[in-house]
This record gives structure tokens, sequence and C-alpha cells, in this order.
């Protein structure tokens, strides 16, 4: 897959070195020389030295070619106008990173695919790992109203009972246990022991209840 990233900042410059690791071929435009030269030093990647509002640089990034546009800014105002010309372009997928949540609604208007806040993905990241502390990892989905908890399992009320008593529910489904090191997905005869770390796939408004349920001792 071909992508170009536009923005050199912390999130561009992530969300590139990503992409390149997992085997994609990217462009990355940033118009400040600090960003570009950084940028260039450590990305296995084109980087163009330019202004992604540009026509001529979108041009030399090949656009036509792409098969997703990211705009990674961090000036809403320049993302924007950004997604506009790109979608000149019949790019497959746009997708821009907004700083204020309330502008979301301008991309989405001229036919941006996603629209990505990380300022607030952060802290809505960081205020469930506050509140539900005994959780080993999580991954908010969809439109965050499902979540993928990892949980160590520690209450005697689900010990020792099979996965099929338990899972699944209208609320929540054991998707599945490590055991090992190594990942099962889980049969309904399976037995739940004291300290297997088992992924739960919860709806968000469930997920502080099905905690209590498996790691409340």
């Amino acid at each position: 897959m071909y992508v170009v990233v536009m923005g050199g900042g912390r999130v561009g410059l992530n969300l590139a070195s990503f992409l390149i690791s997992d085997g994609h071929d990217v462009t990355l435009i940033e118009s400040e020389s600090n960003l570009c030269n950084n940028a260039a030093s450590e990305l296995d990647a084109l980087v163009i030295c330019g202004n992604g509002t540009d026509i001529k640089t979108l041009d030399e990034a090949n656009l036509k070619d792409a098969d997703v546009f990211v705009a990674a800014t961090g000036n809403d105002e320049t993302n924007l106008l950004a997604c506009v010309l790109v979608r000149e372009y019949n790019v497959s997928k746009i997708i821009a990173r907004v700083s204020d949540p309330s502008h979301g609604a301008a991309f989405k208007k001229i036919g941006v695919d996603s629209v990505i806040s990380p300022e607030l993905t952060a802290a809505s990241y960081l205020e469930k790992l506050i509140i539900r502390p005994k959780i080993a990892d999580l991954v908010v989905l969809g439109r965050g109203d499902a979540e993928l908890l990892d949980i160590t399992l520690e209450n005697k009320g689900v010990i020792g009972k099979r996965i099929g008593d338990i899972s699944p529910t209208e609320n929540f489904i054991i998707v599945a246990v490590y055991e090992n090191g190594n990942i099962t997905i889980p049969k309904p005869d399976m037995i739940l022991n004291r300290g297997m770390k088992i992924s739960i796939l919860v709806k968000t408004k469930f997920a502080r209840d099905v905690m209590k349920k498996f790691t409340k001792i």
C-alpha cells in the first residue's frame, strides 16, 4: 500500500515509521525545515520539504498513485485545506487529524473518510486506565461503545468454571486465552484457572461490571 502522510511532527513521524515497519511505501510531506530534516534522517522513505496545501507538492508526492492520504499536522485549517485538494486526486481513503474535536463535522462534510483526534483518544484512554487499574491492556473500538480488555483472572467466583458456562452473553464475550505465552481461541469446555490471562470484548457501559466479575478477589 502507498500512503502519503502530511505532517512530520510527533503524530505524523510515528505513523510513517509504523507504516514503513509494516512494509508499506510512504511519502512524508513537511513544511518546516527542521522537522523535514529530522524526518529524512529517521525514515526510510521519501520526505518532501514542502507545503501539503500546494498542488505542486502534492504532484511531487504522486498523489494520483496513493491508496491513502493522512493529514496529520497539528493545524486543523491546514489539514482541512489539504483534504479538499487531495479529493481531486481520487485517493481511495482520506484520514485527517483534528486538534479541536468540534471541527470534525467540517471534515466529514467535505468527504473525509476518517477523522481522528489523538489528544481526545489519549485522554479517554488515560481516564480508563485510571478508573480500571486492574486491566493489563485496553483497546477502545468502534465509536467508543466497545472495548477489548486483557484481564488476569483473580475472582474465585469464575475460577474453575467452563468458559461456555460464562461466555458469551449479550454484553461480553471471551475472545482469547493466553497459556504459556501462546494465544488460544477459547472453546466452551476450557476451564478458567487463577492467573490465566484472557481477552474480553465488552460493551463499554458494562466494562466496569465485567472487570469486577473476573478480577475482584
